[in-house]
């Protein structure tokens, strides 16, 4: 399969789709939104020990709401699933949101990564998040930072820096695919004290250094921090151009996680809420569903092992942090 990054390598070349962050560099946490200018397909699929997450039941592929209306992912733990609220109450003050009577219901899903004890301030009297939800929302483009931003202000891996990370690629089949990550994870994303990436082999275009693949493979060493329980999550969403079930956005979320795999050692941990949501906005139909969608579930873990890679490349230094930056490497 031959394929390259669409105009932004961003997830936002899913035509419709539109990111915003907000971010508080005082408590190191926020939250990122994604938008579609309608309702989209999605499923979603868990493969960590300690998720964190809001209305995902819906999403199984025999429930009755197929499709959602922006999906969020947020630092703050179980605090920060008070972001969807900010968002949901956004979506419905511009009168967006499933129908029932004379109402509308905005259905926001959204995932969390656990960013509280990173050495921000976090004596907050009023929980923050929901008032971030809303503002991230406010502020979706299509062009977005990538690093020390959004759900990825306040993330760390067990040796760098974290962070919020994107990429795209577009298929022979004119597909597009693409991929939007929260970096928290127990593992590293780099090759021991080296500063090559695991997701070097997937690399395009030296879109986070062009080191190449590292000469070394070394056994995993993660700080005592890092092995706390419910202390890590790496969370993201793949989305595509292509007209898909619930059923097949579950199936293209599962091969997602292969981009974890390929990207973060170890991953998929009892001590990760890794969680990856799928969504589709339908506006180009498959020609072959069977093939198609294999080539969509192929594509989305490429892209998430970049994006993975991408976000801690482009971590910035802050006061306070407790982990370096990869640029420091």
């Amino acid at each position: 399969m031959t394929a390259r990054p669409g105009a932004r390598n961003l997830i936002t070349d899913v035509e419709g789709l539109l990111v915003g962050h907000a971010s508080d560099t005082r408590i190191k946490t926020g939250c990122t939104v994604l938008l579609a200018n309608k309702p989209f397909t999605c499923g979603v699929h868990v493969m960590g020990g300690a998720p964190g997450s809001r209305e995902t039941d819906l999403l199984a592929p025999d429930k009755t709401v197929e499709q959602v209306d922006a999906l969020v992912l947020s630092g703050g733990s179980a605090f920060g699933l008070d972001a969807a609220s900010g968002v949901a109450d956004g979506l419905r003050a511009q009168g967006r949101g499933f129908a029932v009577g004379d109402q509308r219901v905005p259905i926001v899903p959204g995932a969390i990564l656990f960013d509280l004890i990173n050495g921000g301030d976090k004596a907050w009297g009023e929980n923050p998040y929901k008032v971030l939800g809303g503002q991230a929302l406010d502020g979706t483009s299509e062009k977005f930072d990538l690093g020390s931003v959004g759900a990825g202000a306040g993330a760390t891996t067990a040796n760098l820096k974290g962070g919020l990370g994107s990429a795209s690629v577009m298929l022979p089949s004119g597909h597009t695919v693409g991929a939007l990550v929260a970096v928290n994870s127990l593992g590293a994303a780099t090759v021991g004290d080296t500063p090559h990436f695991w997701a070097a082999p997937f690399e395009i275009d030296d879109e986070f250094g062009g080191l190449g693949p590292s000469a070394i493979f070394p056994e995993p060493h993660v700080p005592p921090t890092k092995l706390a329980a419910h202390a890590n999550t790496t969370i993201g969403i793949v989305a595509t151009d292509a007209q898909l079930t619930q059923a097949q956005c579950t199936r293209v979320a599962t091969a997602a996680h292969d981009g974890f795999a390929r990207a973060l050692f170890p991953s998929h941990t009892p001590m990760d809420g890794d969680l990856i949501f799928a969504a589709a906005t339908g506006a180009r139909s498959l020609e072959n569903p069977l093939a198609d969608t294999l080539y969509l579930g192929h594509a989305a873990a490429i892209a998430m092992a970049r994006a993975i890679a991408r976000a801690v490349f482009h971590a910035t230094p802050a006061e306070g942090d407790m982990f370096p930056c990869w640029s420091s490497l």
